[in-house]
């Protein structure tokens, strides 16, 4: 029994948040990961773009539920989303005609486009912050649970509780289909494999007809979708803070260089081990520990490698590692 309850205390607190965290990271890193693999540079706007694509839904969500549109029992921001992911494609496809474009015809370095990024980056930023202001916004008006703590107790006679979150359940759900359709979009249409074409090597794809600003702008567009679907899931699951999204683009880079730059197998991979390399190795193992070891043996501690404030610094020394021993990732992406 006591084996039992350390398990649901495993999942409770490490494997259930651990897979959905990893599911957004996993999301963010691949809008990264196309765009460092397609485009050619590392774009720092991102964690800002999921952020303004968030704060769009949010928007769209009040104003459906001040005029009573609800799908009770899941969140109305899932009705807002595909007017955010609009919204934030046609922001993402203005800036790219009036700053990227110019760098690109001008055959700029990557570095200089880096640098743009970072530009764009801090007006995202500050657009988010006069908008919708700096502090947390709190969305999620649907069914809080899909198992509560309480229920999980009653129906298997375990002294510890299981409680799934109706977020957590979504975001799995979500970054599936999304995977799914994205992978499905890559390997078998036309515009998916002009894209793969013009990502191996741009100067045969051009001979062979395919047009790069077609490429272009729907590479944009997945970037839209994928960033302010990471953005909107981890603002259900926590909440929504402009910073946290600044904060977030350490692991979603080290989600995309662990697993292999330009790699979109390799992005999923680094989402989920960064997550759970950051959840176990903060986690508190006191409550596991005291199931599975003799009462003489039970930790009077914590148990806890590293506080929960350095959980960044996990993505950072496994990026560090990574960069040090396998640059090219564990999917072998691009050079980085």
């Amino acid at each position: 029994m006591d084996l039992l309850n350390a398990f649901v205390a495993l999942l409770n607190f490490v494997i259930v948040p651990a897979t959905a965290y990893g599911s957004q990271l996993a999301l963010g890193a691949l809008g990264v990961t196309l765009i460092y693999g397609i485009l050619r540079f590392s774009n720092f706007a991102h964690g800002d773009t999921m952020a303004f694509g968030a704060m769009v839904t949010i928007l769209f969500t009040w104003l459906f539920q001040a005029i009573g549109i609800s799908i009770q029992p899941l969140p109305t921001a899932l009705v807002a989303l595909p007017f955010g992911i609009a919204v934030t494609a046609a922001m993402m496809l203005l800036t790219d005609r009036w700053i990227y474009r110019f760098y690109r015809e001008q055959k700029a370095k990557p570095i200089i486009l880096v640098m743009a990024s970072l530009g764009v980056m801090f007006v995202l930023n500050g657009v988010v912050r006069v908008i919708i202001g700096p502090g947390e916004q709190r969305f999620n008006d649907g069914e809080r649970f899909i198992i509560r703590a309480r229920d999980f107790k009653e129906m298997t006679g375990l002294s510890e509780g299981l409680a799934f979150k109706t977020s957590q359940g979504i975001t799995i759900v979500v970054t599936i289909l999304a995977v799914a359709v994205l992978f499905w979009f890559l390997n078998r249409t036309r515009t998916g494999k002009s894209m793969r074409a013009y990502s191996d090597n741009e100067d045969l794809a051009l001979l062979s007809g395919i047009d790069p600003e077609k490429v272009v702008r729907v590479t944009w567009i997945l970037a839209a979708i994928l960033a302010t679907t990471a953005g909107v899931l981890y603002g259900l699951d926590k909440a929504f803070k402009p910073f946290t999204y600044f904060q977030l683009l350490l692991p979603i880079f080290a989600s995309a260089i662990v697993g292999g730059l330009g790699n979109p197998l390799g992005a999923i991979a680094g989402g989920y081990i960064i997550a759970f390399s950051e959840v176990t190795l903060t986690y508190a193992w006191k409550k596991v520990a005291t199931y599975v070891l003799p009462d003489s043996m039970a930790p009077d501690g914590l148990v806890q490698l590293l506080s929960t404030d350095y959980k960044y610094a996990v993505s950072f020394t496994i990026l560090v590692i990574v960069l040090i021993f396998k640059p090219y990732g564990i999917f072998r992406g691009k050079a980085v």
